[in-house]
C-alpha cells in the first residue's frame, strides 16, 4: 500500500503532476465511454479545491506513426473533462518544450491543464519508445515540471512507463512528495483485500477466451478461494483435460497438461460448465442449441447453458467476497450473452457481499444490466487487475510506495 494518498499531501499553491488513465475509446473525435475520466474526478477536484494546480498526464492508444497522432489526440478528452468539472481545462497540444512549460508556469491555483498524449514520445526520437520504455531523462523532465506527483492511473500500474515509474523515481530523488490518488487507493484496497485477506466464503469467477491469460490468477487464488467458477472459452481446455468432447470450441492444446495440474491442485474448488449453448459457426445468425458437457464434433460452445447458470448461482449463495473477471461466452453476440448477463445479475442480487469486477466485458455486462451501482467495485484496469490478482508486484504501485 502506498505510504501517502493525495489527502496526506499539501497541494496548496503547488504544481501537482497527476498521472491519470484517460485511455478511453474515441471514434471520429467523439468519446464512447467516459468512465475512466469520471473515475479520476474525485482526485482532480480534491487538488483544485485545495488550491493546487492540476497538471494531468495520460496516454491514449498506441502510437506507431504520425498518422496515429491525429486519431489519438487527447483534445476531445480535455473538452469532456471540462464539461464534467464545469470549468475550463487548458489543453496543451505538446508534452515537452517551451509551450508546455509556459502554460504550466502561467497556471493559477485551482486551474487544470491536460498535456498531449504521453505516447507521442514513442516515435520520432533517438531513444525509441521514450514513454513506454521508461526513458529516465523523460521521467526527469516531466518531474521537473511539478512540485508533487500523484499517481491515480491504476490502469497502467502494471506498466513501467516514464509517466508513472519514471516521474515517481525522479520526484523521490529530488525529495518531492509522491502519493496515490483516491482511485488508486480504492483499487489497491478492494483488489488487495480480495487477494490477501478475503472474507469467506470467497468465490472467484473467471471467463474469457484463453486459459493462458488466467493461469497465474487461478494458481494464486486456488488456496484462497472456496469456489472458482470457470466459463468462457477457457473452460473448454479444462473440459478437454477431464476427457470431455469439446467439438470445435476454443482450445489451447499446449495448456491441457497445465489444466490437469490445476484441476488436481484445486480438487473440487474448480467448477466447470455442465451444459453449453453451441452453434456450428461463430456467428449470431446461425441456429444454436443447448447440449450437455460433451459437445458434438461439428459444433462449438459459445455460452454456458441454463444448468450451468443455476450451478454457478448455487455456488454464489452466501458468498461474502466475489471477484469476477471475464465473460461466460461470446458476450458481444446477443444469442450468446445470456450466461454473462445472468451471472452479472446474480452478483447484483447478492446481499452483504463485497463484489469486485475487473475486465471490460464483465464491466460492460454490469452497465448493460443497470447493476453497476450494486457492485462494490468495478476496476478501471483490465490487465492491471489481472496481474494484481496473480499476486504480482505492479511497478506503478511499487514506485509510489514507502519502500
Amino acid at each position: 500500500m502506498a505510504k501517502l494518498t493525495v489527502s496526506d499531501v499539501d497541494v496548496k499553491d503547488k504544481k501537482v503532476l497527476m498521472r491519470v488513465d484517460f485511455n478511453v475509446p474515441i471514434k471520429d473525435g467523439k468519446i464512447g465511454d467516459d468512465n475512466r475520466i469520471r473515475a479520476a474526478l474525485p482526485t482532480i477536484k480534491y487538488i483544485i479545491e485545495h488550491g493546487g494546480k492540476a497538471i494531468l498526464l495520460s496516454h491514449l492508444g498506441r502510437i506507431k506513426s504520425d498518422d496515429d497522432k491525429a486519431k489519438l489526440s487527447l483534445k476531445p478528452v480535455a473538452a469532456r473533462l471540462s464539461e464534467l468539472l464545469n470549468k475550463p481545462v487548458e489543453f496543451v497540444p505538446v508534452n515537452e518544450g517551451k509551450e508546455l512549460e509556459d502554460a504550466i508556469n502561467n497556471l493559477q491555483d485551482g486551474q487544470v491543464l491536460l498535456m498531449e498524449n504521453t505516447r507521442f514520445q514513442d516515435i520520432d526520437n533517438d531513444f525509441g519508445k521514450r514513454e513506454s520504455k521508461n526513458d529516465p531523462k523523460l521521467g526527469e523532465y516531466w518531474a521537473s515540471l511539478g512540485d508533487v506527483f500523484i499517481n491515480d492511473a491504476f490502469g497502467t500500474a502494471h506498466r513501467e512507463h516514464a509517466s508513472n515509474v519514471g516521474i515517481a523515481t525522479a520526484m523521490k530523488k529530488a525529495g518531492k512528495p509522491v502519493a496515490a490518488g483516491f482511485l488508486m487507493e480504492k483499487e489497491i484496497k478492494f483488489l488487495g483485500d480480495a487477494v490477501d485477506n478475503p472474507v469467506h466464503p470467497f468465490v472467484t469467477i473467471l471467463g474469457g477466451a484463453k486459459v493462458s491469460d488466467k493461469i497465474g490468477v487461478i494458481d494464486n487464488l486456488i488456496p484462497k478461494s472456496d469456489h472458482i467458477l470457470i466459463g468462457g472459452g477457457m473452460a473448454y481446455t479444462f473440459l478437454a483435460a477431464q476427457g470431455h468432447k469439446i467439438g470445435k470450441s476454443l482450445y489451447e492444446a499446449d495448456k491441457e497438461d497445465l489444466a490437469k495440474q490445476l484441476l488436481a491442485k484445486a480438487g473440487d474448488k474448480i467448477v466447470l460448465p455442465v451444459d453449453n449453448v453451441v452453434a456450428k459457426e461463430f456467428s449470431n445468425d446461425v441456429p444454436y442449441e443447448t447440449v450437455g458437457d460433451d459437445i458434438p464434433d461439428d459444433e462449438m460452445a459459445l455460452d454456458i447453458g441454463p444448468k450451468t447458470v443455476a450451478l454457478f448461482k448455487e455456488k454464489l449463495q452466501g458468498a461474502k467476497t466475489v471477484v469476477w473477471n471475464g465473460p461466460m461466452g461470446a458476450f458481444e453476440m446477443s444469442h450468446f450473452a445470456k450466461g454473462t448477463l445472468e451471472v452479472g445479475q446474480a452478483l447484483g442480487d447478492l446481499q452483504g457481499a463485497t463484489t469486485i469486477i475487473g475486465g471490460g466485458d464483465s464491466a460492460a455486462a454490469a452497465q448493460q444490466l443497470g447493476i453497476a451501482d450494486k457492485i462494490t467495485h468495478i476496476s478501471t484496469g483490465g490487465g492491471a487487475s489481472l496481474e494484481y490478482l496473480e499476486g504480482k508486484t505492479l511497478p506503478g504501485i511499487a514506485s509510489i510506495s514507502d519502500k
